[in-house]
Parts: C-alpha cells; sequence; structure tokens
C-alpha cells in the first residue's frame, strides 16, 4: 500500500548514514542519496516501492544493507549490474558512494524501471536503467563484460547465474544477500567471503566467484 515515507533533512540523512557506511562518504556522495531519498518519497506515495513494515528503519534496512557490501567492491571495478533494482536498493546507493564504477540498474517491473530513471536523473548519477528481466538467454543491452553483480531482492536461477558468470572480468564476483544457507549454485561458482548485516542474526551478503579450477579452463 503507497504511503508517505519518514521525513528526513539532509543532515538527518547524513548522520543516519555515518554509522551504517563502512567507507566514509563525502558529500557528493550525501548529495546523491539525499536527492535519491527525496525522489523515492515523491514516488511511495503512489506506488509502494518501501512496505510500510521497513519505513520505520528505511536507513538501517535499506540504505545501510546496501553500503554494506562496499568492503565487498574492489576499488579498482569498474563495471558493475543490479539485478532487480527495484527501489535502488543496492546498486543506485553503491553508485552513489562508488563514482567510478559504471552501474547497470536492471529492472522488469515498468513503473519501478520508471522511477529509477527519475531517482538517478536526480541524484546526477549517469547509472544505464534497463527494463528487462534478467533471464538465460542474458537481455540485450547488459554489457559484454563486468566485474560486479548485485543480487538483493531477486531470487536468481544457478543457469542465470551461470550465465552473468560468463560475462564476469577476471577477479569479477557476484554479490548475494541471502539467509543462513548458501543458495544453489551452478557448476564453476563457489562460495566466498561474507558479510553479516546489522541487526540480523542470518541475513547476510555472500561473495560469489569462478572457483579456480573454472578460472584456470577459461585462462
Amino acid at each position: 500500500m503507497p504511503f508517505a515515507l519518514p521525513f528526513l533533512s539532509r543532515g538527518q540523512l547524513a548522520a543516519g548514514l555515518e554509522p551504517l557506511s563502512p567507507e566514509p562518504l563525502d558529500e557528493r556522495a550525501l548529495d546523491a542519496l539525499y536527492a535519491h531519498y527525496q525522489e523515492l518519497g515523491r514516488w511511495n506515495r503512489r506506488l509502494s516501492l518501501i512496505g510500510p513494515g521497513t519505513a520505520g528503519e528505511i536507513l538501517g534496512r535499506h540504505y545501510g544493507e546496501a553500503l554494506a557490501a562496499l568492503p565487498l567492491i574492489p576499488g579498482e571495478a569498474r563495471t558493475a549490474v543490479d539485478a532487480g533494482s527495484g527501489a535502488g536498493f543496492p546498486g543506485l546507493v553503491i553508485a552513489a558512494a562508488r563514482p567510478g564504477l559504471a552501474m547497470t540498474l536492471v529492472e522488469a517491473q515498468e513503473r519501478k524501471w520508471s522511477f529509477l530513471l527519475a531517482a538517478a536523473r536526480r541524484a546526477s548519477l549517469p547509472c544505464q536503467c534497463l527494463n528487462v528481466r534478467v533471464q538465460v538467454p542474458l537481455p540485450p543491452g547488459l554489457p559484454e563484460i563486468f566485474d560486479i553483480v548485485t543480487v538483493r531482492a531477486l531470487k536468481l536461477e544457478p543457469d542465470v547465474l551461470g550465465a552473468l558468470a560468463g560475462r564476469l572480468s577476471p577477479g569479477g564476483r557476484i554479490l548475494l544477500w541471502v539467509g543462513e544457507h548458501d543458495p544453489d549454485l551452478p557448476p564453476g561458482l563457489a562460495a566466498g567471503a561474507s558479510v553479516r548485516l546489522a541487526g540480523s542474526v542470518r541475513r547476510r551478503i555472500l561473495e560469489v566467484r569462478q572457483a579456480p579450477s573454472a578460472a584456470r579452463k577459461l585462462m
């Protein structure tokens, strides 16, 4: 059900994000994140991007869980794809925090895709926004090679994960927001490091990379 988000000033947003982000956020990033929050509030009155159950913890549950991925994204990463971007978590938030990362936001629902276009424009973030479904074969418009894939609110089947992994650069990784148990992975992929999400015993971000044997075959 659509509803109004709590009012936050830019200073309140900045103060709330400071303890949540594992990396310092500069003024440019905070400007972009506040612009995103303002656009999110405007759209949420008519399109339920954020449900009422998480509105009271929007900074920790949504912005904080997106920013928690930053330690798993190498500084040299240059291209990323966020599958199932929805309200911009985590893709648009990561794009704000890492300006050197060219982000492609992928959303199958047209109205949410329209929101992403508006939010990226308002935040002055040069994100590519695609209104397509992530499936096999991979949809047109995705970069031919990328360093990072993020998947927070979308369950991808092993064959889709395998197709995405086929476009990872050497050393690239897929980041999955998961629960206590590792998801089913296709042959050639292996679970790696994980980051626990604040305020949750089971939820975490799991890093998935090419298994060493698979990586050697590609070389």
